[in-house]
């Protein structure tokens, strides 16, 4: 029950952001479910192994790196996923950003 919230509530960050965000494209509902469950899939198995990866890059960067790699992880999942894209790297970020902040807050409102 606990993974279907996640899943509305990431599909739903989702589209709030292809809405606010242009550049950051989502056809259908069914193209952000399955996006959802792309992201979700990526930040289970593939973003942990590149982090170990990647840690003394980020550990110069002072963590800034760790932006670098959730944007392309995002552009990855774009690019797997059809119905979802993104225009460029800029608009990665700034969809990024205010998908990050979307499901923050989505995630505090379900909490209470």
């Amino acid at each position: 029950m606990r993974m279907l919230g996640r899943l509305i509530i990431t599909t739903a960050a989702i589209s709030i952001t292809a809405y606010l965000v242009p550049g950051f494209i989502i056809d259908n509902l069914t193209a952000a479910v399955i996006a959802a469950i792309v992201i979700g899939v990526i930040n289970l198995f593939i973003k942990p192994i590149i982090q170990i990866i990647t840690l003394p890059i980020t550990f110069l960067t002072l963590g800034l790196f760790s932006l670098v790699l959730n944007v392309l992880l995002l552009m990855l999942a774009a690019n797997i996923t059809p119905g979802f894209a993104i225009q460029n790297f800029t608009t990665a970020i700034i969809g990024g950003l205010v998908l990050a902040i979307i499901t923050s807050f989505l995630n505090l409102l379900a909490r209470n």
